[in-house]
């Protein structure tokens, strides 16, 4: 009886690359706020990369996969429900670029505003008291994320931008 692998050794070696590369440039920051979240050096490039190269199974594995790696990097979790929310679902959001191969710049686009969300969620469920007096969990979780996340949906979305405009994505398939 033949065992049939779920991935290839190429795609295994993808997501392996894609992983590293991708913590390697968020150990890279440029800001750094207090209860986590960072402006990196791209660091969501190579995993948007991966899912935009590759098929559902691939990226959405490879994306998840980061984001228990960037949980084992800084273990904080307060609860089960957030480390869900703040790890595997944000950083998996990343994967869903998949489905818009031929859009790199949305499918980019989008998973990084689905990562926000998930932060989103987690920061006014699980981190509403840290909002000054009189400002609403919900707003400060809003800006708190988009601080650090909106700027690199900027970088992320101008590197998956030019890559694809070279032809980049798809060259070495």
């Amino acid at each position: 009886m033949e065992h049939k692998s779920i991935f290839t050794a190429k795609e295994i070696s993808e997501m392996a690359i894609a992983i590293a590369l991708s913590t390697v440039l968020s150990f890279i920051k440029v800001f750094q706020l207090p209860q986590g979240g960072s402006i990196t050096a791209g660091s969501m490039i190579p995993i948007i990369f991966l899912a935009l190269r590759n098929r559902p199974k691939v990226a959405l594995t490879g994306a998840v996969l980061y984001g228990v790696v960037q949980f084992m990097i800084e273990p904080f979790f307060v609860h089960p429900a957030q480390f869900l929310l703040d790890y595997p679902l944000a950083f998996g959001a990343l994967g869903i670029a998949t489905f818009m191969k031929r859009y790199p710049f949305i499918g980019a686009s989008i998973g990084v505003s689905l990562r926000f969300i998930c932060h989103f969620f987690s920061g006014f469920i699980f981190f509403g008291m840290y909002a000054p007096e009189g400002i609403s969990p919900v707003y400060y979780s809003a800006i708190y994320n988009g601080s650090y996340l909106i700027p690199e949906l900027f970088v992320t979305a101008i590197f998956i931008y030019i890559l694809s405009k070279k032809k980049l994505i798809d060259a070495y398939k």
